[in-house]
């Protein structure tokens, strides 16, 4: 099945659930479906619209800013599955600093990269090879771990999500 953006009261996106899981809560009268995929689930004595959006018709106090956990997809989601050298398709990802040479994993020194250029530069630090970062590594924006959390973002969503920064 599919999967839902959730949305606070005040319209503020707060996850991302299983399809299965928005129906149950729009059956239970806790959610306003405000977009549907087009699908449907039936039972016996019911058919309904699967959700593609919906918004908690209570608030919900979130008392941090969720950060995306550093992971693969969402270094893609950040950098929008583009190499960080060369803007073709990234393939694997890349430590600016090397961890051999006491780099850190963490969201300021990580890229996508294709396959190409992370060969290419190995475990040298950029002052040692030809390529240059198109830019520098940052932590992303408030929501890509949304994106991260969905993998592809249906249509629907766009209106109820930032735009990602351009990178």
């Amino acid at each position: 099945m599919s999967r839902v953006l959730v949305l606070n009261a005040t319209f503020e996106p707060i996850g991302v659930v299983p399809a299965r899981r928005a129906v149950v809560l729009a059956l239970a009268g806790k959610v306003d479906v405000l977009a549907n995929t087009g699908e449907e689930i039936t039972s016996e004595r019911l058919r309904m619209s699967i959700p593609s959006v919906v918004r908690l018709r209570y608030f919900v106090k979130i008392p941090y800013r969720r950060i995306a956990p550093l992971s693969r997809r969402a270094i893609y989601a950040r950098d929008h599955g583009a190499c960080q050298y060369c803007s073709r398709p990234a393939e694997s990802i890349d430590h600016v600093l090397p961890r051999s040479r006491g780099g850190a994993h963490r969201w300021d020194n990580v890229v996508a990269c294709c396959r190409r250029c992370n060969s290419l530069k190995g475990d040298r630090l950029l002052s040692e090879c030809s390529l240059r970062l198109r830019a520098a590594p940052r932590i992303p924006e408030e929501f890509v771990w949304i994106r991260a959390a969905a993998g592809t973002v249906p249509e629907a969503w766009n209106d109820y999500l930032p735009a990602p920064a351009a990178a």
